[in-house]
């Protein structure tokens, strides 16, 4: 379509972002909104030709796209809505309890370290520290997630932020949540008992059926005959067989999974769904690879161009939505995570989704030592002999030095949508993030370029995806259903 630039009635226009969707054209505002319009309806409303008691011109007034027609109450308090995380302090806490891991992961983010490495544990004075910095935050909702390493491997120094933490919350009253992301090997019935005991959520990292989950996530000097597929299963299966009781019981948190891609992941898309539907989940999230630690090193031979990751995920959500149109509910995460912001007037905050992101100031990341990063990513870098995110220590620095930081602010400016040249002008600003440390890992420059930005194209590409399924009545209710509680 050919556009006069001189026709086009700017005087009556609201301000959005458009892109070419096939034979349409998609139009999208700062609160969220979109709308679909044909070549013909888009350059009538650019020239101001639409009847105004009809469609599409109707639809356009509801949606804030006509500007004489702009409910400025809705807009504000939409954008109020969106846009509320920033009235709060860092609210996600990851705590590095131990670097050592029991596994050997491929893909392994976080450069675990080796079990005889007992002095890359967390101790109880850096632990009591990192857990009154924690409460320092302005945020009403404090999130502690144990991370490692593998956590457990540090079992008396995660019960005593528990606890500790607990205490501590009984003085500043804040909605608390502990976490725990694990691989489920060094699992007790004991420490079972007691993390469900104190509410503590988890998430079990399992990569799909057996053979696969193996291939990905060798144990350490363990013989081809170790299994921890079968383990890992076993405590899944004990959780789902608990859960009526212990929802009776007051605790709210299924177990979640996590899926790391890998090249060996690439052709085993419906068993990987299939594998989390038997094991009674209702949700995963399929992460692809990232540019730290072992992947790097690894990529010979795990590692995959981006278009065959995004071929992947939508055989994957087209399968899903299949099992969901014969009446099965079970989603993925990070399509939740868009369709969240596309469709509903909050913000789901997740912290790589948003401007600007959560490093320093929605998220920050306590290593072992007791060294705090802006994020886990950060912290992730460091272990690959870059400290460019370290933000301080909790036995040397403030609160207000940690997240007042130069870095944290940087982090603000890099990661902010309007500082970005390609996304300012791009139809999906509204439901994106960019991740400052993920560019300077791949691209060199915490700004990075977007155009030929691996994650930028990965987004870009679920964003056409969901739009495209959008469309579609059937499976728009399915996506819509997606995103309510």
């Amino acid at each position: 379509m050919s556009l006069d630039l001189e026709k086009i009635k700017y005087n009556q226009l609201g301000f959005f972002r458009f892109k070419k969707f096939k034979n349409k054209y998609l139009l999208t505002n700062d609160i969220g909104q979109y709308l679909f319009l044909t070549e013909k309806e888009f350059k009538d409303f650019l020239n101001n030709g639409l009847e105004k008691d009809k469609e599409p011109y109707l639809s356009l007034k509801e949606n804030n796209f006509v500007k004489n027609e702009l409910n400025l109450t809705e807009l504000i308090e939409k954008y109020r809505s969106k846009n509320i995380f920033l009235s709060d302090g860092p609210n996600l806490h990851i705590v590095v309890v131990t670097l050592r891991c029991n596994h050997k992961c491929v893909y392994c983010h976080a450069s675990a370290q080796d079990m005889s490495k007992k002095n890359l544990d967390m101790d109880q004075e850096t632990a009591s520290k990192v857990v009154d910095k924690i409460f320092e935050t302005t945020s009403p909702f404090v999130a502690i997630e144990f991370q490692g390493g593998e956590p457990l491997v540090n079992w008396p120094v995660i019960k005593f932020i528990i606890e500790y933490a607990q205490k501590k919350n009984k003085e500043t009253n804040k909605e608390l949540e502990l976490r725990l992301v694990s691989n489920f090997d060094l699992m007790t019935q004991e420490r079972f008992k007691y993390l469900l005991d104190k509410k503590v959520s988890m998430c079990a990292s399992l990569d799909g059926p057996e053979k696969l989950h193996n291939i990905n996530r060798p144990i350490r000097g363990a013989g081809s005959s170790y299994n921890n597929y079968k383990n890992i299963v076993k405590w899944i299966k004990k959780f789902n067989k608990l859960y009526p009781q212990l929802k009776r019981k007051g605790y709210i948190y299924k177990i979640a999974g996590r899926v790391t891609i890998s090249r060996f992941s690439l052709p085993k898309y419906k068993e990987i769904v299939d594998e989390y539907i038997k094991l009674g989940f209702d949700s995963f999230y399929l992460h692809y690879l990232n540019p730290f630690g072992f992947s790097i090193g690894n990529q010979k031979k795990i590692g995959y161009a981006t278009e065959e990751y995004i071929n992947f995920y939508k055989k994957a959500l087209d399968y899903i939505i299949q099992i969901n149109l014969k009446g099965k509910k079970f989603k993925e995460k990070m399509a939740f995570t868009f369709l969240g912001k596309i469709l509903t007037d909050s913000d789901p905050n997740h912290l790589d989704y948003r401007s600007p992101c959560g490093a320093g100031i929605g998220q920050l990341a306590y290593n072992y030592n007791g060294d705090v990063y802006t994020c886990d990513e950060g912290r992730m870098l460091s272990m690959m002999g870059d400290e460019s995110f370290r933000l301080g220590n909790v036995k040397e620095n403030s609160y207000q030095e940690i997240v007042g930081s130069p870095v944290t602010r940087t982090l603000c400016t890099a990661s902010c949508l309007d500082n970005q040249p390609h996304c300012i002008n791009c139809a999906y600003k509204p439901y994106c993030g960019v991740c400052p440390i993920y560019n300077y890992s791949e691209q060199g420059n915490i700004f990075g370029q977007m155009p030929t930005n691996q994650r930028c194209k990965i987004n870009m590409a679920i964003l056409d995806f969901l739009f495209e399924k959008l469309q579609d009545p059937k499976i728009s209710k399915i996506l819509k259903d997606w995103t309510k509680k």
